[in-house]
């Protein structure tokens, strides 16, 4: 698991080369009183599922850690064909960010719209080890470029997103507001329901999911 930077939203993008920081709190454990219910889907999202499922699951997840692709390749896909196809919940990944990278993942993620999405987060990581494992950041970058050239996007679409600072704000503010609201300090963590869950086995999601459907 994955230890978030401090919250304090010290986001500046310098598009070449720039710098991302956030900063950290300690770990915790606790039940969210308020239920996503009770809220709209912010603008941001990017939902999977009947937006009127009895129960939604959050996912808040980086594309730099290596817990969140296990857990988005090995999990998810269950979960997706036993709970969320099946209209019984509503999925939402929530992006967090440790370093630069995972945000122009996301930039790059987001820059086939909806529809591209969540194809898109699947290559990312299937690829993670490869795409994420270079130490220079001009590496990074194109090898976010060529995934995105692989998901269809032209080289004008992909530079175009990486350069979009009003999106790149946008998405490190909506993730402070997610991480003050539910207490997330480390990734992968999970609210269902409005309460907050570690990582764990596909058969305790399950298990868990299943309660909250009455099941």
């Amino acid at each position: 698991m994955k230890k978030l930077l401090p919250v304090i939203a010290i986001a500046i993008l310098a598009i070449a080369g720039g710098a991302w920081y956030l900063t950290q709190n300690d770990d915790q454990t606790m039940a969210i009183s308020e239920t996503l219910q009770e809220t709209e889907l912010h603008a941001l999202d990017m939902p999977l599922g009947d937006p009127d499922a009895p129960v939604v699951m959050i996912e808040f997840s980086s594309y730099t850690c290596p817990h969140c692709a296990t857990f988005h390749q090995n999990v998810l896909p269950q979960i997706k064909q036993d709970f969320v196809d099946t209209g019984d919940v509503l999925y939402l990944k929530r992006e967090a960010y440790f370093d630069r990278f995972g945000l122009w993942a996301a930039l790059v993620a987001r820059c086939g719209g909806e529809e591209r999405y969540h194809g898109i987060v699947d290559l990312i990581y299937q690829t993670q080890s490869t795409w994420a494992a270079a130490s220079d950041p001009g590496v990074i970058a194109n090898n976010l470029r060529r995934l995105g050239r692989q998901a269809g996007l032209d080289d004008a679409q992909i530079q175009s997103c990486l350069e979009d600072e009003d999106k790149a704000l946008a998405l490190t503010e909506f993730y402070q507001q997610n991480a003050e609201r539910y207490g997330i300090r480390s990734t992968p963590s999970f609210v269902i329901d409005g309460q907050r869950y570690s990582n764990m086995p596909a058969a305790e999601f399950i298990q868990i999911l299943n309660e909250k459907l009455g099941r």
